[in-house]
């Protein structure tokens, strides 16, 4: 009778330790073990595709702009470097701004992929900080005299609720995902500064497409009367660099603006069509 008193109080102390141990491991462990299944696999998710391309991406003809570590393929427009006021942070490319305005730091200005490219898919990731401002140009020219802008149509990138360009232009025509004071982007489904949005410009034939977060939200096409018209209309009357975007050949430089203010870019990936 004894040694069954003895055996079960061993039985019931080593079910003792055993649960204390699997206690201990839970307050100790990952701390994703507390999260449903779903957001583990969405944090796994992001941490491993930033600035990746999947298999099926690379035999689609998918290729990285940005690699997640340095300036590769990039340089300074009308320059041989990449200016330093733009770097690399959390995964991603950063202009930090002057505070000055558009291009107004001496070690700022816009920067250009220098490769140039005529029909072609282009998707990225993009945040601003409370009231940034900055924007990607597509088929851009160089001029020794002239900005990036005078021939380059853009999407904006835009704090719509606290930067005043929102309010500016007509119908909205300045606000993100825009081509910007030309044609507001519809609907407007941009999360607020400091939350990453998608963005995509497509350019086939003359046909241009702007997605903002998986929607389309402006379509129109280049090389028209109507586009001509559109600029004679808008801030850019007389600009013939911006009537013949991409020159004789529709080809242009992929370009990111320094407008004075913080910008964060990742995932930025192309494809030729």
């Amino acid at each position: 009778m004894q040694n069954k008193i003895i055996l079960l109080s061993l039985f019931v102390f080593l079910l003792f330790l055993a649960a204390c141990g699997s206690s201990g491991q839970k307050k100790n462990g990952d701390e994703t073990s507390e999260l449903p299944e779903k957001n583990k696999s969405e944090i796994t998710k992001e941490a491993i595709s930033l600035n990746t391309l999947t298999d099926s991406e690379k035999q689609d003809g998918w290729v990285l702009l940005f690699n997640g570590e340095d300036f590769d393929g990039w340089r300074g427009y009308g320059k041989n470097i990449v200016p330093g006021a733009w770097t690399i942070e959390d995964d991603a490319i950063k202009i930090n701004g002057s505070g000055e305005g558009e291009a107004g730091a001496q070690d700022g200005g816009d920067i250009i992929y220098g490769k140039k490219f005529k029909n072609f898919e282009l998707q990225f990731d993009w945040k601003v900080s409370k009231g940034g401002n900055s924007g990607v140009f597509y088929l851009a020219r160089e001029f020794d005299e002239l900005p990036i802008y005078r021939s380059a149509p853009e999407y904006q990138i835009l704090d719509n609720v606290n930067h005043l360009d929102a309010k500016l232009g007509k119908n909205g025509n300045r606000q993100s995902a825009s081509l910007y004071d030309l044609i507001p982007a519809n609907p407007q489904n941009s999360k607020g500064w400091g939350e990453w949005n998608s963005g995509s410009v497509t350019v086939k034939e003359g046909v241009v497409t702007h997605k903002q977060n998986d929607e389309i939200v402006v379509q129109y096409n280049l090389w028209t009367p109507e586009w001509e018209q559109m600029i004679e209309n808008s801030k850019f009357k007389g600009w013939e660099e911006m009537i013949n975007a991409g020159g004789e050949e529709h080809l242009g430089f992929i370009g990111l603006q320094d407008h004075g203010d913080d910008v964060w870019f990742r995932n930025i990936k192309l494809k030729e069509l």
